[in-house]
């Protein structure tokens, strides 16, 4: 007599977690996304910081080239800014990259979670309807519905 209960039972408890997949998946598909805005907005970051870092070298070359320029006494401290400049651009323009990396991978998430809960609904529709199909055809026969 116990053992149809525990398969009731665990039944149940298979039908309740079969029901929130798709519950769950929406959930993490929703964090993902965040996640990849959060390396959307990293890339934009390190993009305008390599802007600004092309922009001031640009800025100390013409300075350099000025009339009014100190480059003939301090040649070397004009090229060091300049070179500095360029490093951190390049530097920001590797993190851009690998952050663009990071965006093609999180988006491949996304859309393979996309793809997940989309056949989790559809499962859980499919055993719904079923489940209704079966208790509508148990009521015409006049018999109890058993467990859902």
């Amino acid at each position: 007599a116990t053992a149809p209960v525990r398969g009731r039972v665990r039944a149940d408890h298979d039908r309740a977690l079969a029901m929130e997949k798709s519950r769950r998946l929406a959930r993490l598909l929703k964090v993902q996304n965040q996640l990849r805005a959060l390396h959307e907005t990293q890339r934009a970051g390190h993009l305008r910081d390599a802007h600004e870092a092309e922009a001031r070298a640009s800025e100390v070359a013409a300075r350099k080239d000025g009339a009014d320029s100190l480059s003939a006494l301090f040649p070397e401290l004009y090229e060091r800014s300049i070179a500095r400049a360029f490093e951190d651009r390049d530097r920001a323009l590797t993190a851009a990259e690998a952050e663009a990396a990071k965006i093609a991978v999180e988006t491949a998430r996304c859309r393979l979670l996309d793809r997940d809960r989309r056949v989790a609904v559809t499962r859980e529709e499919r055993t719904r309807e079923e489940r209704d199909g079966l208790e509508s055809v148990e009521r015409m026969l006049g018999r109890a519905p058993e467990d859902k």
